[in-house]
């Protein structure tokens, strides 16, 4: 009984363990990588007429030293693209369709450029954790009201002009902040 016991025990922590990993699954957002439909592993949302969703976002860590004698910021900024969580319907303009979900990934990549510069940009204070939190909250409430703010004129990539013209203005952000790049 208690081998069973401890088989099961094991069975249960590998599977969550797994379980785990695949919702972290990511791919990190890279100028030579663009994403492919492959990329996208999660069922299709049938409850919804859009044709698919990425799910990206940024994500940072940091620490702080003063061993120089003064304090020193060490941060980490991603860009990241959740596979379990992006979908595809089947379409007919499937080329069309990826770039447009390509510049949401973009989106997040130009924003987790903002936060680099910020965090580059931050001089050490008091209360050095509110600080980066209120930078972070600030940068991301951005992010997801362009996100919002691009579906909504491109009316989810229907309005190719609108499409068109957000591409120009990403592509200009990104190599302005090229500098941040990760």
């Amino acid at each position: 009984m208690r081998n069973l016991t401890c088989i099961l025990f094991f069975v249960i922590v590998y599977s969550l363990n797994s379980f785990s990993q695949e919702r972290k699954e990511k791919i990190r957002w890279q100028e030579d990588r663009p994403l492919s439909w492959e990329d996208f592993k999660a069922e299709p949302d049938d409850s919804t007429s859009y044709s698919a969703n990425t799910n990206s976002g940024i994500t940072y860590n940091w620490d702080y030293s003063t061993a120089t004698g003064r304090p020193v910021l060490n941060h980490e900024v991603s860009s990241n693209f959740y596979p379990k969580l992006s979908w595809v319907k089947d379409v007919e303009d499937k080329e069309y369709l990826l770039a447009h979900e390509q510049l949401h990934f973009d989106i997040s990549e130009l924003h987790a450029r903002k936060l680099r510069k910020a965090l580059a940009e931050y001089e050490i204070g008091r209360n050095i954790r509110l600080d980066l939190k209120r930078i972070y909250n600030k940068i991301e409430t951005e992010r997801s009201l362009m996100q919002n703010q691009f579906d909504k004129q491109t009316q989810h990539s229907e309005n190719r002009e609108a499409e068109m013209r957000w591409r120009e203005l990403v592509a200009k952000e990104l190599e302005k902040l090229k500098k941040y790049s990760s």
